[in-house]
């Protein structure tokens, strides 16, 4: 690149890349959170003084631009492939679609910066499928990033392991979320199931929608919730929804789990697939209650409260949202759901008032967060954007 070109590139600004993993067929925004925050990111990215252009970048998969389109509504940036985006981009940030160390190899040598945004606990699934024997995630195959920047819910598991096995810095960044997927998808609800808490229920039906494919996010310590609020009053559950285990109805184990709880046994309690969140709580659910093992940053927290719906978790970094427990013990869990119960639907608009405050903290356009990666992105070029 001749001296000029770089001149003219600092004057407009740097054009920064965001990887997209595309497949063919039916895919979804709701099948996991990372997709979602490409978006949130791409709409920060977009508000970043230093930065000029930003870009969904097909990668992986074997998706092309159409399916993408179908993928990301009114995607909010233009989308481009791999060779458009080795030639174009001078910041390219792998997100959903893992790069090709090739590529970034020839990508580096004419002065292009590659972060990796790792929103995943990467460690705890890493050493499951060693250990299990199961298919790898992360490719650990030296890769030359810039830095690793990843969310506050992995300083602990995560930072060391990204620093040790991929070789780079890391950086910590916050999580990003805003109503926008959630709302466009509950507009086209049934006008008789719309999303959002309604109170005056005699009973509660409760909700856990734990993912159960790692042992970061899984039900049995929910279902132990609301087995105590159960036992210690049985007139307050009419039904416990647990979502996400049909697969595992018929492991022994967690049939053995299941059959000895007492909300089987009384048969308030049913095993479900995934459905997308927001079709669910609309008719069937009235209060979610939730666990984490380090992955305390979770979606699911913030559609619940921006539905108003009561929340029992055991997360530290929702900013005092909720009717929170700690760790793993279950029956403040149950003691945190009576509580919901009971105190609810008379404290709901100081609830819904204390959501929308924190809710405000986590969007792609507040000032704080645009800061923050404003400064990230800064520091990969400490003398200059093409020093």
């Amino acid at each position: 690149m001749t001296q000029k070109a770089r001149s003219d590139s600092a004057r407009r600004g740097l054009k920064v890349g965001v990887s997209l993993f595309v497949r063919k067929g039916g895919q979804s925004l709701w099948e996991n959170g990372i997709f979602q925050n490409c978006l949130f990111l791409v709409m920060l990215l977009r508000k970043v003084p230093s930065v000029s252009e930003v870009y969904l970048v097909i990668g992986g998969g074997d998706g092309d631009c159409d399916d993408a389109r179908r993928l990301v509504e009114d995607a909010p940036a233009p989308l481009i492939d791999m060779s458009d985006a080795a030639a174009r981009l001078d910041l390219m940030i792998e997100m959903s679609a893992q790069l090709d160390r090739a590529w970034v190899e020839r990508f580096r040598d004419r002065g292009g910066r590659v972060v990796s945004m790792r929103v995943g606990n990467d460690y705890v699934i890493d050493v499951e499928r060693m250990v299990f024997n199961r298919p790898h995630a992360l490719l650990i195959h030296r890769t030359p990033y810039h830095e690793v920047w990843t969310l506050p819910e992995y300083a602990t598991t995560c930072a060391p392991y990204y620093r040790g096995a991929m070789r780079a810095p890391v950086r910590i960044l916050p999580h990003l979320w805003s109503p926008l997927v959630l709302d466009r998808a509950a507009a086209r609800l049934p006008a008789d199931r719309p999303f959002g808490y309604r109170p005056g229920r005699r009973r509660w039906r409760a909700g856990i929608f734990e993912p159960n494919l790692c042992m970061v996010k899984t039900s049995p310590l929910p279902m132990l919730c609301c087995e105590a609020a159960h036992r210690a009053d049985p007139d307050l559950l009419e039904h416990v929804w647990v979502y996400n285990t049909l697969k595992m109805k018929d492991h022994p184990g967690f049939n053995a789990f299941a059959r000895s709880l007492d909300i089987v046994r009384h048969g308030i309690a049913s095993f479900e697939g995934r459905f997308p969140f927001y079709e669910v709580m609309g008719g069937y659910v009235d209060a979610v209650v939730a666990h984490q093992w380090e992955n305390a940053q979770n979606y699911l927290y913030y559609e619940a409260l921006h539905g108003g719906y009561p929340l029992v978790h055991n997360s530290p970094l929702i900013g005092g949202c909720g009717y929170r427990y700690h760790d793993f013990d279950c029956e403040e869990g149950g003691r945190a759901l009576r509580d919901a119960f009971v105190r609810h639907d008379a404290e709901l608009g100081r609830y819904r008032e204390t959501a929308r405050a924190f809710l405000r903290t986590l969007h792609p356009e507040d000032e704080g967060n645009v800061r923050a990666y404003a400064a990230a992105i800064d520091a990969l070029y400490p003398q200059g954007i093409y020093a």
